[in-house]
């Protein structure tokens, strides 16, 4: 097909969903209105390149579109020549309908024209040596390039990243993330940094003191499940700087996005209030809600309180809360954000009730913003959907008037709602990779669900596709899918992973190099060629460690190999991989280990071209804390057969060798900033303003890496570990002496002949855990070794 046949196809694709999605349009209008000046974002667009490549300031030209036309009724930005000459002053115009399009067409012409990768810091961060100097930049075809969003939006973000990824970050980490946010197409984010600020001001209007608020809020780490009603109180409590910092930073992140031609998406109210309320209004028909993973039903952090959104109270906070929003920030979006149900289910499955509460949490909104539209996550009918059947999601879905609500079908990239449910019956839907759950530091994903899921959902009939989005529980991982994934916004057809691969592995390390380009290959089929339906929560036994007593275990046969997995020297198998089958909580593993180390050892051999490259270090790194987390798993599994089989030498050796695994892998980890513990620590400190609110937030950051949430003497966290984290120093001083504590209970069973202590082993680790949640030593926020030295001698060691 030709590029004018395929042009013309693309444009009536786009006038065929903008007319089943017409109520949208007005949305896209009034949005656009409040967008900043065409000057003014010309000039964010600008201050996006002079952050990024201040080398090059003057040899770029930016200009917002006048004549929409050309972009035939969408978001686009067109790409051309300005001095073929390759003499002073810029040689590339780009235009586009917002600064957003100007900046993402500057990261198009960046990457395919001058091979420059651009990813979070924590991932490699930029590769721009390979950008040609100011003056001699490459030119693009004759007429230039023009490329139009499919679907108008591109969102980003999950209510849960502010406390897992965002918690810490000062102005300055925000400008960097708005920039990426730029240079990726993002222009629908949540914008949830602040709003206890204004929920002070909202509830102080309705007599709720602030030490009534003190038991509410969360503390600064755990703020996104207060928000949503999950618990209260645990974390806290929030301090009066706390406040007015986050409230002035909100203020900074609002003013950038709207320069750049975002619509940010505000909170609006569910519900969820203090326990104060019930007795300032008591007739309100306000429901304590049930337990919300505490060990034992804790009423100081669990079971919070939801007003029913019938009631006359719910009309007037919810109108407050968007009113104190608009008088803080100004009139600067028509889009809410609100969850009223977030695995929390509601006290009745009569459809009649569901289709009021969401009349009324709608017009809670609307009294406040009479243009609101409710953009709400479509998580609960995955994660409740013994209760979200048809008639229930139907009358949730159709409570509020057609181009009111858009949903976020939030884990299409493994378990698309859309097609089970006819579209969400009508309704406006926004397709988002969830893809990370807690943070977790894991090579994972399916990189062809990400190239052909969008498609097929927008081509799909009576398709009510809007949007394409990323919805990661925390960033900071896996490059690879989030910078396929944010190219989606701007494609019309499935991308070609191999040759797509192929390229992003020279642009991420700045050249061409055989080996680096063969391992991706290997990758995509392996580790990026998950197709078993299982959404990724790192499980693996050095950080998520099984809190069982071995002996009581059913089906307790370890020894059961299902696929041998090989990928040593015959002759020389110090370990070897295999799948188990028992009842064990089993770690994920969805690919052949052996093709894997393969790919290891072919990014060692590219060490020579590429020792240089920061985001070559970063994939080295992370590939080979990948390899030996996996090679870890099977140690454990050899422990714990010979703990069955009564084998005092095997059980310590197989326990020596985890705990040396620990050991190697924190040393391997050290040679990287981007996987320390001391960073994210002391980003935590950083914003204190005392001592008092250094050590409540250390204890915070502390906490949810670990623990998460309570824990009594003998019973650990409910959450505990589901925000781990492979980083260095947490290996070295959690994660290790929780294993040789119980590896140690191990062994004295069998010298004793007796029965594992389980629960002297819980008292134990439970209180190291406590003790270290609550310290100050430091860690450390620099690297130490070579990367490259250090995992070619860790591939010796366990692989020759």
């Amino acid at each position: 097909m030709s590029s004018f046949h395929s042009l013309l196809l693309l444009l009536y694709l786009f006038s065929v969903v903008s007319a089943r999605n017409e109520p949208i349009a007005d949305v896209l209008k009034r949005t656009s209105s409040r967008q900043a000046s065409p000057s003014e974002q010309e000039s964010a667009a600008r201050g996006v390149l002079q952050r990024l490549l201040p080398s090059h300031i003057s040899s770029f030209q930016f200009e917002i579109l006048s004549d929409k036309g050309i972009c035939g009724g969408s978001g686009c930005f067109w790409i051309n020549n300005v001095n073929l000459s390759r003499g002073k002053g810029p040689q590339i115009l780009i235009k586009g309908t917002t600064a957003v399009e100007i900046a993402s067409g500057l990261h198009w012409y960046l990457k395919y024209w001058c091979g420059a990768h651009i990813s979070w810091d924590k991932t490699g961060g930029i590769q721009v040596d390979s950008v040609p100097r100011s003056g001699s930049l490459p030119h693009v075809q004759d007429g230039g390039i023009i490329v139009r969003r499919p679907v108008p939006w591109n969102y980003y973000q999950n209510v849960v990243t502010s406390s897992y990824s965002f918690v810490w970050w000062d102005w300055e980490r925000w400008e960097k993330e708005i920039d990426w946010m730029a240079l990726q197409g993002i222009n629908l984010p949540l914008a949830f940094t602040g709003q206890e600020a204004i929920w002070q001001k909202v509830f102080k209007s309705f007599n709720v003191s602030k030490e009534d608020l003190d038991g509410f809020f969360g503390g600064p780490a755990f703020l996104a499940w207060a928000r949503m009603g999950n618990l209260h109180g645990w974390g806290g409590p929030l301090s009066k700087n706390w406040l007015a910092q986050q409230l002035a930073l909100q203020k900074r992140i609002l003013s950038r996005m709207l320069e750049l031609g975002m619509t940010p998406v505000l909170p609006a109210f569910s519900g969820n209030v203090p326990k104060a309320l019930k007795k300032i209004f008591p007739s309100a028909n306000i429901t304590r809600l049930g337990d919300w993973n505490t060990v034992n039903g804790d009423t100081r952090w669990c079971c919070t309180f939801l007003l029913d959104p019938a009631d006359s109270l719910f009309l007037e906070i919810g109108k407050a809360f968007i009113q104190q929003q608009i008088e803080e920030y100004g009139d600067i979006t028509n889009i809410y954000s609100c969850d009223t149900f977030n695995e929390n289910s509601p006290p009745t499955n009569d459809p009649k009730y569901i289709s009021a509460l969401g009349a009324a949490v709608y017009e809670a909104m609307s009294k406040g913003d009479k243009d609101a539209v409710w953009l709400m996550q479509g998580w609960l009918f995955y994660s409740d959907s013994k209760f979200w059947k048809p008639p229930q999601m139907r009358a949730l879905l159709h409570s509020v008037p057609f181009g009111k609500m858009i949903v976020i079908d939030l884990f299409a990239d493994v378990k698309p709602l859309w097609e089970k449910s006819s579209q969400f019956y009508g309704i406006p839907y926004v397709w988002c990779l969830l893809h990370n759950f807690g943070g977790n530091i894991e090579m994972y994903g399916l990189l062809d669900a990400v190239s052909s899921g969008p498609i097929d959902a927008r081509l799909s009939q009576n398709s009510t596709m809007v949007g394409v989005g990323m919805c990661m529980e925390g960033i900071e991982q896996n490059p690879v899918v989030y910078e396929l994934m944010s190219e989606m916004a701007f494609r019309g057809e499935k991308v070609q992973i191999e040759e797509w691969l192929k390229s992003y592995s020279q642009r991420r390390y700045g050249k061409a190099v055989s080996q680096s380009e063969t391992a991706w290959k290997i990758l995509y089929g392996t580790i990026y060629n998950c197709t078993d339906g299982i959404a990724d929560h790192n499980r693996d036994f050095i950080v998520q460690f099984p809190d069982l007593d071995p002996s009581s275990v059913s089906g307790f046969d370890f020894a059961r190999v299902q696929k041998p997995n090989s990928s040593l020297r015959d002759g020389a198998k110090r370990f070897f991989f295999r799948e188990t089958s028992s009842d064990i909580p089993q770690p994920h593993l969805w690919y052949s280990t052996d093709q894997v180390i393969q790919a290891l050892k072919l990014f060692l051999d590219a060490g020579d071209d590429l020792s240089g490259s920061h985001t070559y270090r970063y994939d080295l790194v992370d590939l080979s804390r990948q390899v030996l987390s996996k090679l870890a798993n099977q140690v454990y599994l050899d422990a714990l057969n010979a703990y069955r089989d009564r084998n005092v030498k095997a059980l310590a050796l197989q326990s020596q060798k985890f705990i040396e695994l620990i050991m190697d892998i924190d040393t391997l980890l050290a040679s990287d900033d981007n996987f320390l513990l001391g960073t994210w620590l002391e980003s935590a400190k950083k914003l204190s303003v005392n001592s008092a609110e250094m050590r409540q937030y250390e204890w915070n950051a502390r906490t949810q890496v670990t623990m998460w949430y309570d824990n009594t003497r003998t019973n650990q966290s409910k959450l505990h570990d589901y925000a781990n984290k492979f980083w260095s120093g947490l290996l070295e001083r959690y994660y290790l002496p929780r294993a040789s504590s119980f590896f140690s209970y191990l062994q004295k069973s069998l010298r004793q002949n007796k029965r594992f202590q389980v629960d002297k082993w819980r008292r134990k680790w439970i209180s190291y855990s406590n003790k270290w949640q609550a310290g100050t030593e430091n860690y450390s926020i620099k690297a130490e070794g070579d990367a490259l030295d250090i995992s070619k001698a860790l591939f010796r060691k366990y692989f020759n």
